[in-house]
């Protein structure tokens, strides 16, 4: 018996993109930058040792996301929640003394540096073409705050018209919430646009909203 055909996807009116991962990516492992900041503070740890503990720490955190409207308060609200993180990290590591909070405030400065992060080559030209094609472009990410002057300053904003971190509006992908937001940002529908990421949280997160989504799986 043949197997029935799936029906084709109608053409979208925008795109949600998610951030890391998706646009972007860094260009040395957070195990390299770790050692490297930590050894400006006086603080020896080994780089492959942090990049092995650091993705089931991400994992098993809460939300990036808070309900803070005040900028101030935002930030230390994000500050302390990857001080978290990185507390957790370098507890982990067998001999590492604790971070104090000028390790902490250092490496959440230094990942805000454009120059930690490249765009995957085939990005620009494909913004590009969207754009021209008249979609709707918006980037829906589990980041926080810092997202907006690195992708400004990485030469994406020119084509993108809303960036939603989850951060700044109290939910986090697999959250149906960021796209609702971003869909509420671009005045479209559940059915006009598609989702592009590459994490389960996307493919959860937008068929919660209703969103069609295509799952990058990049080597």
């Amino acid at each position: 018996m043949a197997a029935a055909a799936h029906a084709p996807w109608p053409r979208p009116q925008g795109l949600l993109l998610d951030a890391m991962g998706t646009l972007i990516t860094l260009r040395d492992s957070v195990g390299t930058t770790y050692a490297a900041v930590a050894a400006d503070h006086g603080v020896h740890a080994d780089p492959a040792a942090i990049d092995a503990r650091f993705p089931a720490i991400y994992r098993a955190a809460p939300p990036l996301a808070f309900n803070l409207s005040e900028p101030d308060a935002l930030r230390q609200a994000e500050v302390g929640w990857w001080g978290a993180r990185i507390r957790e990290v370098f507890q982990s590591l067998a001999g590492a003394p604790e971070p104090g909070d000028a390790l902490v405030d250092a490496l959440y400065a230094r990942f805000a540096q454009p120059a930690l992060w490249r765009v995957y080559p085939e990005v620009p030209e494909r913004l590009a073409a969207w754009h021209r094609q008249g979609l709707r472009l918006a980037v829906v990410s589990n980041f926080d705050g810092r997202l907006h002057a690195l992708l400004r300053e990485l030469g994406l904003m020119a084509w993108l018209e809303r960036v939603i971190v989850s951060s700044e509006i109290g939910a986090a992908k697999p959250s149906a919430v960021p796209f609702r937001r971003a869909l509420e940002a671009l005045a479209l529908e559940p059915h006009e646009v598609w989702h592009v990421g590459d994490q389960p949280e996307d493919e959860e997160g937008a068929s919660r909203a209703g969103v069609r989504c295509l799952r990058l799986r990049r080597p």
